[in-house]
């Protein structure tokens, strides 16, 4: 195992890696985020996100899993102290085995693949990062091919959205752009290279039920803000609008569950279509 520094107080480095919990600039200027938990670390390292430092106490017993990793993952090795553990994991749990440090890879649209089949979500203005993470979380479930994260945002990389997507955050591409104008410039590449994927967003007033659309096209599904909606200009760029039919007296769904809701047909439509040829 490579060489071990170790941490006991509350020094600069510590100080720097609890800021990363918190503080949406800190993140954003060392380009850097924590993740902890088996599957995460272990699906992070599977998918070739750069671990810059695994940190750890090495007073405790380490599971088989914990010494793979120190053992065999590229990166500085941090020895903290217990107290030091815990206050980088859970506030409602024990302090955690290992807590990964990894780069944030950069905001480039070209990340996220688009062939014959893509099917990709834009979430505009979210403001809860828990939502965030839930719709990658079922955006990877449901075969998608990439996440876009638009406008004034809660962050990707905050830990409330890490954790919700239980890891899925790296195997499903996921980027921020700050306006429309990135993301139509990416579309009309993609339409001018010849795919025709068609811009999709969720209303209640749709041009059609979920259902009756075809969803085995390349499509974009645009997901709105949780509180206002589509903001005007994506209300504008959109193809088609598609509504779920509800019973009860709910008159809505939150913005997680209504993207679940159309990536499920999405992804029923398209297993349809395969089990047909």
């Amino acid at each position: 195992m490579p060489s071990v520094q170790r941490v006991t107080s509350r020094n600069a480095r510590f100080q720097q890696w609890e800021a990363l919990l918190g503080n949406r600039k800190k993140r954003n200027q060392l380009r850097e985020f924590l993740v902890q938990g088996v599957r995460p670390i272990s699906l992070a390292v599977e998918y070739g996100w750069r671990v810059r430092a695994l940190l750890y106490d090495d007073s405790r017993k380490l599971s088989g899993w914990a010494r793979e990793v120190l053992g065999t993952v590229e990166g500085e090795r941090v020895a903290l102290a217990p107290e030091l553990m815990a206050e980088l994991g859970e506030k409602s749990g024990g302090a955690p085995e290992v807590v990964a440090v990894v780069e944030v890879p950069a905001d480039d649209l070209e990340r996220i693949e688009a062939g014959p089949e893509f099917l990709g979500v834009l979430f505009d203005r979210p403001t809860s990062p828990g939502n965030i993470g839930s719709i990658i979380r079922s955006a990877d479930a449901f075969g998608a091919h990439g996440m876009i994260v638009s406008g004034h945002a809660a962050d990707v990389y905050d830990p409330k959205s890490v954790r919700a997507t239980t890891g899925s955050l790296f195997s499903l591409p996921t980027v921020r752009v700050p306006s429309p104008a990135e993301v139509m410039a990416w579309v009309e590449r993609r339409r001018a290279a010849g795919l025709p994927l068609v811009l999709v967003a969720t209303d209640e007033k749709g041009d059609a039920d979920v259902y009756d659309f075809d969803f085995t096209q390349p499509v974009l599904l645009l997901v709105g803000n949780e509180t206002s909606g589509l903001a005007g200009a994506w209300r504008e760029l959109c193809d088609v609008t598609v509504s779920i039919p509800m019973a009860g007296a709910a008159s809505s769904l939150n913005a997680a569950n209504a993207a679940t809701a159309v990536l499920y047909e999405a992804s029923r439509q398209r297993a349809a279509a395969r089990r047909a040829d």
